[in-house]
């Protein structure tokens, strides 16, 4: 459904009225194409504290952007790099605001600002209170930043190399991040040498599994990770076998209909994907369902397969693909969450009930995942995102959660595709154990 809102505060009237009365002035997001990759403009590179990261300037030379370390008025900056990983003291912190104050409102419309920061130490205390001070900074820059920015903060734990974030970094500055906002992402050294991915098509040659594939979102993850260049198994119930076969000859794919809650659904994902396509590098758990009522009125038969679908299919059919070695090493498994798991949602206590199970699953299971089977584990969690689903909501309430955001307005199945594929990347090997928001930064959960 169109963002009528949002299309009349693109107008002359809509912009003036909008203003008088105090009312969100979202701006329009531009997501990536094909004609239109990278943003418009250069990449301010800027340092706070005495820095000891290596080989940022190398890594954000490959993001396409052209790095500039001074404004010149001449042309905003589509981006601003901020090494904070050095800050050590408040001393620090204070030169985190004199490198941002002068330049934050210069920064584009739709431009990106990531901070870079360092692992809160366990020896230093005042090392530790000034880099968690940069998440409050982060967040509350991100509700500041207006005209469709977003703010992201990259904190790099027990490494002191900026290749291990290159992947991260490429995403945040790039169009593929609009929805992306308020968030921090830790990274951790991987064993993947820069450049050795194919940065157009970094999933050739892999092989991806989408569950809920048939339409909305996991249609949407299907198309982006076959952009990418994966071959798509796209698995929905039997009773959407038609969309399912339609999307998976149209990505040059194959649909596997199928129960996920099924007992047997792992061992048959495992032999589907065995033989000629060799493994799974990248699982997408995606499929999910909603059974909304208050506590008080919900009956165990609306309980129970909302737990079934969304958590106990997930727990399952991930163990037994584990087992039976069907995820190759350097594999990649993404999970569906929601900021309802986060921040809970009345009349969906079975529903943030799975979805923050699926946040548990991901900080338990990614450390060892990636010790014993070298796979990484993480999650998206959406928004309000525009799918028939949210189109079906009451009005009011709809134009709520558009509007209860630092970017006012709703996001895309595509918002939620790009992050699994970053997340799917050969190249994020140092991304683990983490949970992202996909929400235009919500302000339920913030």
């Amino acid at each position: 459904m169109a963002d009528r809102y949002l299309n009349f505060t693109g107008t002359a009237p809509g912009r003036f009225l909008t203003s008088r009365l105090g009312l969100p002035q979202p701006a329009p997001l531009r997501r990536w194409s094909a004609e239109h990759p990278a943003l418009d403009g250069p990449l301010l590179q800027l340092t706070a504290g005495t820095s000891t990261l290596k080989g940022l300037d190398e890594v954000l030379s490959r993001t396409g952007l052209t790095t500039a370390t001074t404004t010149t008025g001449a042309e905003r900056p589509a981006a601003v790099v901020l090494d904070a990983t050095g800050v050590a003291d408040v001393d620090g912190l204070a030169e985190v605001h004199a490198a941002l104050h002068p330049v934050v409102r210069s920064v584009a419309s739709g431009g990106r600002i990531v901070v870079l920061g360092a692992e809160p130490s366990a020896e230093d205390h005042h090392q530790a209170a000034v880099q968690q001070g940069l998440e409050g900074f982060v967040r509350s820059l991100g509700k500041e930043a207006g005209r469709g920015r977003t703010v992201t903060l990259v904190r790099l734990v027990r490494t002191e190399s900026a290749a291990a974030a290159e992947s991260t970094l490429r995403f945040l500055l790039s169009p593929k991040s609009a929805y992306v906002s308020g968030q921090v992402v830790e990274v951790t050294d991987a064993a993947v040498e820069p450049g050795a991915v194919d940065r157009e098509r970094p999933l050739a040659g892999r092989t991806a599994l989408v569950t809920g594939a048939a339409r909305g979102i996991g249609a949407s993850v299907a198309e982006t990770l076959a952009r990418d260049g994966a071959h798509v198994v796209a698995l929905d119930v039997p009773s959407a076998e038609d969309e399912l076969t339609r999307l998976a000859e149209r990505l040059g794919g194959t649909a596997l209909p199928l129960d996920i809650t099924a007992d047997d659904a792992g061992e048959r994902i495992a032999a589907a994907v065995s033989g000629d396509l060799g493994g799974l590098d990248v699982l997408v758990h995606n499929a999910g369902i909603t059974r909304d009522r208050k506590l008080a009125n919900m009956p165990a038969e609306r309980w129970s397969p909302v737990l079934e679908v969304n958590l106990a299919a997930v727990l399952r059919t991930t163990d037994a693909l584990l087992a039976a070695g069907a995820l190759n090493r350097n594999g990649r498994i993404v999970a569906t969450a929601s900021i309802a798991g986060i921040a809970g949602n009345v009349g969906q206590t079975n529903y943030a009930a799975s979805k923050a199970g699926i946040i548990g699953l991901v900080r338990s299971l990614a450390p060892r995942a990636l010790a014993e089977h070298g796979v990484t584990v993480n999650a998206v969690a959406p928004g309000f995102i525009e799918t028939k689903m949210t189109a079906a909501v009451p009005l009011f309430i709809r134009e709520a959660g558009r509007r209860m955001n630092s970017l006012a307005q709703g996001g895309l199945p595509v918002d939620v595709a790009e992050t699994t594929a970053w997340f799917a990347d050969p190249g994020s090997g140092g991304v683990n154990g983490q949970v992202v928001r996909v929400c235009g930064q919500s302000l339920l959960g913030a």
